[in-house]
């Protein structure tokens, strides 16, 4: 592997990229050969994972949460990420668009009226009356709680972990790296690259799934706009629109690429929120944004504990409830991103003290996330009619929402702005915005991937970061072209599954991370280095 390595002019560790790209493409083939088969199998597997060890997944972030606050908080708090006088890469604002963009900007567009309108339409609580102002109320502290705190805190923990040993340990920069503490120096060998490979494949599965889901609200989005069908070849052409704006990113780099991106595209979505906040029912969005923060604090402890114990007597058809299909599909979805997010993350927060990064990471995103949720989930159940009377006054435009997410989630942010003035200008720069974001994070899990192989935070050559760009984008088109829904369908399944381990292995990053912190005396010098090798 060495031997092809030099031949094809790359820098990178020859076992970690071609095994990691020979299981891509041999599970790639699989998955489009016998697509319905492999749903069906990983989809029992997630099944399971969801009935019996559901309650692991809300306990395990909730003390990730806990964990990382105390972090924070410790004397362990001024520590600063890459020596005593370093000092931070990017601003503060260049640094919060660029981990959001390339974290859950995405999400935020997708879901930002989706899921208040299904939890409004389809509450959690078997108590809660539909369309209720307490069906209203926790719409919107369930929306908060699944991508507020809880997910940042999915991210913060691999990102501080690979921030504290890459930084402070001169480790490589790699997700084995973080288990240095426990295994020394064997993430040299078979069992450190084993998990490298582990978090390639993680990242370019979880992207490829989301760059697929992107691609459905753009085109139904163009549908709607300009009457474009919703079928293979619109999605395979807007697939590669994408792809070719993520590789012209990642050719120009971090600094020109990544960045000037991440900058515009959060001040797009910014204009967007503040339109409809200025063009909506101002005072009541207002108001609306205020209370929600103190429903969100007020429910945070019962959520984050909330393990819907007793859904086999309120549930008609019993078992584990709604909780399963939501909040533990939710943290085994995001956790398989984490060692992407992680990394990247690490990556831009160079310079920064521990209780900078916990807290900027934590809170930041979240606050922003909580504002969001506040204008357009509110806005979004106004519309949809909130209460009896104001249904009845509605009339046939009561639950148009709802409808229209019942009947594709991708459709229902721009079914919202149907309510809007300037209706298809906003839907056509929503389109956009959509579009910047999984191209943005497209080009960070490439940028990402590329450092996984490499260990190091600068660049590999520019075709072999190419290399990783192209193959999250054809691995995305073919799925659809294919596989059909059946084959997004299936990979969502299967990184459901492969979720477990990730989160197994998050538990023992953070008794990783709490050893490495208590033994911060250790000298650099008896920190294991890497063995010689040939440079390629």
């Amino acid at each position: 592997m060495e031997a092809l390595a030099r031949k094809l002019r790359l820098r990178t560790d020859p076992t970690i990229f071609f095994v990691s790209a020979g299981i891509m493409v041999v599970f790639l083939i699989t998955l489009l050969v016998i697509p319905e088969t492999i749903e069906q199998a990983f989809g029992a597997g997630r099944t399971w994972i969801v009935t019996n060890l559901g309650w692991f997944f809300i306990f395990g972030v909730t003390s990730w949460v806990i964990f990382l606050l105390w972090v924070a908080m410790s004397r362990y708090g001024a520590i600063r990420l890459g020596g005593n006088n370093a000092t931070p890469d990017y601003g503060n604002v260049s640094w919060f668009t660029m981990l959001f963009a390339g974290g859950i900007g995405t999400v935020l567009m997708f879901w930002g009226v989706a899921e208040p309108i299904s939890h409004f339409s389809t509450p959690p609580h078997p108590d809660v009356e539909p369309y209720t102002v307490e069906a209203a109320d926790d719409a919107i502290g369930f929306a908060i709680y699944h991508l507020g705190l809880h997910t940042w805190a999915i991210f913060t923990l691999p990102g501080l972990a690979f921030a504290y040993f890459i930084y402070r340990y001169d480790l490589p920069m790699r997700y084995s790296s973080v288990f240095y503490p426990l295994i020394g120096d064997r993430i040299y060998g078979p069992i450190g690259k084993t998990l490298d490979v582990f978090a390639v494949l993680g990242t370019l599965f979880g992207v490829a799934v989301s760059i697929g889901l992107g691609t459905q609200q753009i085109n139904a989005g163009l549908s709607e706009l300009f009457g474009i069908p919703n079928a293979v070849t619109p999605k395979v052409i807007i697939i590669i629109i994408l792809t070719t704006v993520a590789v012209s990113s990642i050719v120009a780099g971090l600094d020109a690429g990544i960045k000037r991106l991440s900058n515009i595209n959060i001040g797009m979505a910014v204009g967007l929120m503040l339109f409809v906040l200025f063009t909506g029912s101002t005072v009541f969005l207002l108001r609306a944004v205020v209370e929600t923060f103190g429903l969100y604090i007020s429910n945070l402890v019962p959520m984050a504990f909330w393990n819907d114990t007793l859904a086999q007597y309120t549930q008609e058809e019993g078992g584990w409830g709604w909780q399963g299909n939501w909040t533990v599909f939710y943290w085994a979805w995001t956790v398989t991103w984490s060692p992407f997010i992680g990394i990247f993350v690490a990556r831009i927060s160079r310079g920064r003290t521990i209780r900078e990064f916990v807290l900027g990471v934590l809170f930041a995103p979240s606050i922003f996330t909580l504002i969001w949720f506040s204008i357009f989930g509110w806005s979004a159940m106004q519309i949809d009619g909130i209460g009896e009377d104001t249904r009845a006054a509605l009339g046939e435009q009561a639950g148009v929402l709802s409808a229209a997410v019942q009947d594709s989630i991708p459709l229902a942010m721009f079914a919202f702005f149907e309510h809007f003035p300037f209706a298809t200008i906003v839907q056509g720069l929503a389109v956009l915005i959509v579009a910047i974001f999984f191209a943005t994070s497209s080009d960070s899990a490439s940028l990402v991937v590329d450092m996984l192989c490499t260990g190091t935070p600068d660049p590999g050559p520019v075709h072999q970061r190419l290399f990783w760009g192209i193959s999250e984008g054809v691995l995305a088109a073919m799925l659809i072209v294919l596989a059909g829904e059946t084959g997004l369908l299936a990979l969502q399944q299967v990184i459901t599954v492969i979720g477990l381990p990730i989160f197994i292995l998050a538990f023992i990053m953070m008794i990783a991370l709490f050893r490495g912190l208590t033994h911060e005396h250790i000298n650099k010098i008896t920190v294991g280095e890497p063995p010689k090798t040939e440079e390629l």
